[in-house]
Order: C-alpha cells, then structure tokens, then sequence
C-alpha cells in the first residue's frame, strides 16, 4: 500500500468531498468521520454526502452533524469544484446510488479507500486490500505509517468503532494478535469500549425489537439443517414503523443454530430486494453474490436487485445457494 502518495493527494488539494456505501455502516462512518478529522487538522475544506441518512444508532459517531444526505440541486455542484473525490468502504461506484452519475462523470481527482476485494475500475488512485479487518483498520495504519497527524481520542474513537463492528466485536477472521495491538492503542486516547457498544448495540428503538421477532419468526432451515433463511416484507416494516437500517446484523442469527454453517436474509425494497449472505469457515460466500452482481467479503456479502419480486425470486436464489454449497463440499472431499 502506497500510503504516502495518498498522504501527498491530501498535502497537494485544498477541498475533499468523502462518501460512502448506501446504508452505511460503523465502519463506513467511522471511516468518514476519522478522516474528516484527519483532513480538518491539515486545514483542509471537507463535505462528506452520503446517499443514506447515518442509522440512528451511528449519529453518536457525529455529534457536529457533519454528514449530509445527499440532495441533487444542493450537493451536485460539489462534483464539479471539488478537488477530490473520495470513495469510503465500497469499491463500485453504484454502491453510491442516486450519486452514481455525478461520481462517474466527475473529471476531479478520485480516490478509493477500502478494505473489500475486487475492486472496480472507477477512480484514478485505489488503495485497497482486503486483508485489512476494516476501512478503518487501513486509516489507522496510514497515520502511523506517514506521521501526517497524531493519532488523539477524536480521530481513535470513530476508528475504534468501525473495527470493532467489523470484526464482528473482535471475533472475525481478521481479528490477529496485530488487531488487538491497535486496539489497545486506540483505548489508550480515552476511548471507552462499553460505552462505543451499549451505544451502536443497546440502544435499539422499540419497532427493531419487534421487527427481530417478526423476522425470527420466518426463520426456515433447508439442506439438512446446514443453512438457514430468513425474510421481511416491506408491508412488515410499514407495520412496525421500522427502518431498512434496523436489520443490521439480523442475518447471523441463524448461524447461532447448531449446523447451520450458511445464511442468508432477505428484504424487500420499495423498487426490488436486497439479500445479505453470511457464514462460517471457507465458505466463500461473496462467489455467490457475485453471481447476482453482488459482492463482499468470504464470510460476509449481499447483492441487490432492482425490478425484482423477492418472493418469486427467493426460491432460484435459495436452489443456487444449495448447488453452490454441495458442489464446495464435493470439491473438498475429493
């Protein structure tokens, strides 16, 4: 990773645009965050637009209210005068949704900064690897490595709860002994980690409850145990008065049953569905989103799909999930 011509792009621009991936998560805004507080120091002009709203439960993350959702007639001229473009934890361009267009034919530099693999060809300078725990686990070793600020308690605390999120509360793969090390680093600024998590975990509104029940109650389990489903209407969320971005970590809930090494969610949109893939071991989970023009990492992934009706399309995508998962165990046994 090349970190100091990323250090020389912030040295040599003025003003930074940051964004990412719809419905964010805690690494996503604590990626936003940290890094504008690292360019703020440089004295630098910052905006970070995002496509979604921050999920009530990641506002703590920005207590200036920083992060605006994106409105065309307001933020488009930004694409123009903008020095930099700056792409956080995604790495294709449609993750960014109704901003798509004007990221693609902006003619300003454009930076992608992220931890996911296979990147897509969208921006001049990609500093990705996916053998980082996170986004903001690559922020933290871009400041040590350059020296281009102090790592203080405000730029360690949002980068301490995007890792902590992203490594499933340090239990994923990529939690190493190296990890742990940053992570003590991090709570030597101040940070206090009962406090970062009662307030992303604990913190939940009354209708999230209610939607976990109802979304538990459609759980269902299929080849031989080995892989649990579930799915929610958007008539449910209308119900319950919940938000697509209440489903956070819904989906592992199936791989708390014995057996179940696989599994996946679906919701329903307003235009189309999304389906998150979750789990266990090598089960490369991202090859089957891939399929459907999804992505993601080998443990974790999702894809969208526009135009579609999810309960028509539940059954080809669980019957393609069972080839896949039977060929990987057939594969392995030769």
């Amino acid at each position: 990773m090349d970190f100091l011509k990323l250090k020389k792009i912030f040295e040599d621009h003025n003003s930074f645009l940051l964004t990412t991936h719809v419905n964010p998560d805690a690494d996503a805004i604590g990626s936003e965050i940290a890094l504008y507080r690292i360019l703020k120091s440089l004295g630098k002009s910052i905006n970070i637009i995002n496509h979604s709203s921050t999920p009530y439960n990641l506002t703590f993350l920005d207590p200036e209210k920083i992060i605006k959702k994106f409105k065309q007639e307001r933020d488009k001229i930004l694409f123009d005068e903008t020095d930099v473009l700056i792409a956080l934890d995604f790495n294709r361009v449609n993750r960014t949704v109704s901003m798509q267009k004007l990221f693609s034919e902006s003619i300003k530099t454009k930076v992608c900064i992220d931890h996911h693999p296979d990147p897509e060809d969208f921006v001049n300078h990609c500093f990705v690897d996916d053998s980082y725990a996170a986004t903001a686990h690559l922020i933290y070793d871009f400041i040590k490595q350059t020296k281009l600020v102090d790592l203080n308690y405000e730029i360690a605390y949002p980068l301490y709860a995007a890792i902590m999120t992203d490594t499933g509360s340090f239990r994923f793969e990529r939690t190493s002994p190296q990890l742990h090390r940053i992570i003590s680093e991090l709570l030597e600024t101040g940070v206090d980690p009962g406090e970062v998590y009662d307030k992303i975990y604990d913190q939940s509104k009354r209708s999230k409850i209610k939607l976990l029940g109802r979304t538990l109650d459609t759980l269902k389990l299929i080849d031989s145990d080995r892989i649990g489903y579930m799915h929610i209407l958007q008539s449910t969320f209308n119900e319950l008065g919940a938000l697509e971005s209440d489903t956070d970590n819904f989906v592992n809930y199936p791989l708390s049953i014995e057996n179940v090494v696989l599994s996946l969610l679906f919701i329903e949109l307003k235009d189309g569905f999304k389906v998150s893939f979750r789990s266990k071991g090598n089960i490369p989970v991202n090859e089957i989103a891939a399929n459907y023009g999804g992505g993601g990492h080998t443990n974790a992934a999702g894809a969208r799909f526009h135009h579609s009706i999810m309960i028509d399309e539940m059954p080809n995508i669980l019957n393609f999930t069972i080839e896949f998962f039977n060929n990987l165990n057939k594969e392995e046994n030769v």
